[in-house]
């Protein structure tokens, strides 16, 4: 059963979520930030203290020992302190500037050319880290950022790039029903059925191919107000028993019309109630479907659907006996821009954008959808949605 394919599980969503994720890093790295802040002193606050009162009270002092030396012992002992002190002050220049090159100034440096490659958009730069002070924290998170970015600018491309397949795919899902139309419309004016059954039989399968079209640009549109996340949804208190008994009729006539199998069981023995927009769970309910009619065996093709719950959410189990999906290809079913099969098929039921739009409705609803699938033996999707307690 496919889509369309890959955007990096959900592409455009997922571009959004990746930046909100920097957030919810282990408390394991927040403990080790904690502790780098005890190990090592403040460079900065030490920097400043000296800046501002070591020197001051240092000349204060030397002030008053010269003083004290003048008095008691002389002229000469004053020249050679002031040597002695002269040595030791630029030694300890000499050292706090090093220090300070080393520690602040270079790593400093480092950051600011690396913010440059940014800006530049550089995603790939990387800071090598030396120092385990505060600057070493900013260049962890300068080096998490840059990372950030540059999964965002990949998957940014390979959204764009698969848009763009998209639109060549949508082109061609179009272009096929219209000229199926196109050429039944020609036969009919040209006076290429003359008997009424026959253009019965052409005049049904344009309308089929008009229903095709109508529902790809449904979904299309549908699809593009989920990418802007502008969908609106009238949630309503629904009893799940009747609501689904109505559904399922709605599908065992069309399926019946297909000649597939088709079966429903409740197994839910009380009235439950959830909270739900009806019409979005019926495109999910019908885009799953749709996509085991496409895949599956048109001779022997058999479609089952469960009602059941378990504690505090109900589930509507969808199975069938289609071809099954690949083990490495399960992960990706509900991606944006998925597709599992490389040759563009074309059903009256589905079109193509079906298990994404799927993916998006249940989780909009507070549940989950996942599958289950063995390669020749069919798939079974599983759709969860909360109880209203």
């Amino acid at each position: 059963m496919g889509i369309l394919k890959k955007s990096k599980s959900e592409l455009h969503k997922e571009w959004h979520e990746k930046h909100h994720r920097w957030h919810d890093e282990p408390h394991e790295h927040l403990h080790g930030i904690h502790e780098i802040h005890h190990r090592h002193k403040d460079e900065f606050r030490l920097c400043h203290k000296y800046l501002i009162w070591l020197r001051p009270m240092a000349f204060l002092i030397n002030i008053l020992i010269i003083y004290f030396i003048f008095k008691v012992v002389g002229i000469k002992a004053i020249t050679i302190f002031f040597a002695a002190i002269f040595t030791a002050k630029e030694i300890a220049h000499l050292y706090i500037y090093w220090r300070l090159e080393k520690r602040i100034m270079k790593p400093i440096e480092s950051l600011k050319t690396g913010v440059e490659q940014i800006a530049k958009g550089n995603y790939e730069v990387r800071i090598e880290k030396k120092v385990y002070n505060e600057i070493g924290i900013l260049i962890d998170e300068f080096n998490k950022m840059a990372e950030k970015l540059e999964q965002g600018e990949k998957l940014k491309k390979e959204y764009e790039e698969n848009r763009k397949t998209l639109i060549a795919n949508i082109s061609h899902d179009l272009k096929t029903p219209i000229t199926s139309i196109n050429g039944y419309v020609e036969a009919i004016l040209d006076g290429v059925a003359h008997s009424p059954d026959t253009i019965n039989s052409y005049l049904k399968t344009i309308h089929s191919n008009i229903d095709y079209i109508n529902r790809l640009i449904d979904d299309l549109f549908l699809f593009s107000k989920l990418d802007m996340q502008k969908v609106d949804f009238k949630f309503e208190k629904v009893k799940i028993k009747p609501f689904m008994q109505d559904l399922m009729e709605e599908f065992a006539f069309v399926l019946g019309e297909k000649n597939i199998k088709f079966s429903f069981t409740d197994k839910i023995e009380r009235e439950i109630e959830v909270n739900i927009d009806g019409k979005r769970i019926y495109q999910t309910t019908r885009n799953i479907i749709g996509n085991a009619v496409k895949y599956g065996d048109k001779e022997n093709l058999a479609i089952s659907i469960e009602l059941i719950n378990e504690k505090d959410h109900i589930k509507i189990i969808i199975s069938d006996n289609g071809p099954g999906i690949a083990p490495d290809k399960i992960p990706y079913v509900f991606d944006r821009f998925y597709r599992i099969d490389t040759e563009r098929t074309k059903d009256l039921m589905s079109t193509g954008l079906g298990l994404a739009i799927a993916k998006e409705m249940v989780e909009a609803h507070g549940g989950e959808i996942s599958v289950q699938s063995i390669l020749s033996e069919g798939s079974t999707f599983i759709v969860e949605l909360p109880i209203v307690i």
